[in-house]
């Protein structure tokens, strides 16, 4: 469930200004948005698991402030992310 070194290396490359961004706000949103995924294809799995969707209910909090944050703060970066991600229709 948990993100592995190389898919995290990964991501940072992809959405990053190089490997070492680790701390932008977009950098964090897609590993958030990772995790994310990773966990609601765990509950599809695992209906009952309660804990992992208190955790997952409260990552999506955490992502949806962070991309408040960006949307605020950087609205063409905002933009850009959302397409990458896929998270917005």
């Amino acid at each position: 469930m948990t993100l592995t070194t190389e898919k995290k290396s990964e991501i940072v490359k992809q959405i990053g200004k190089d490997e070492k961004d680790t701390g932008s706000s977009q950098v964090q949103i897609a590993l958030m948005t990772q995790r994310i995924r990773d966990l609601t294809d765990h509950l599809k799995i695992h209906k009952k698991d309660n804990h992992s969707r208190h955790g997952l209910v409260k990552l999506v909090s955490k992502r949806k402030k962070h991309l408040k944050y960006l949307r605020r703060t950087n609205p063409e970066r905002y933009t850009t992310v959302i397409k990458e991600l896929k998270i917005r229709g």
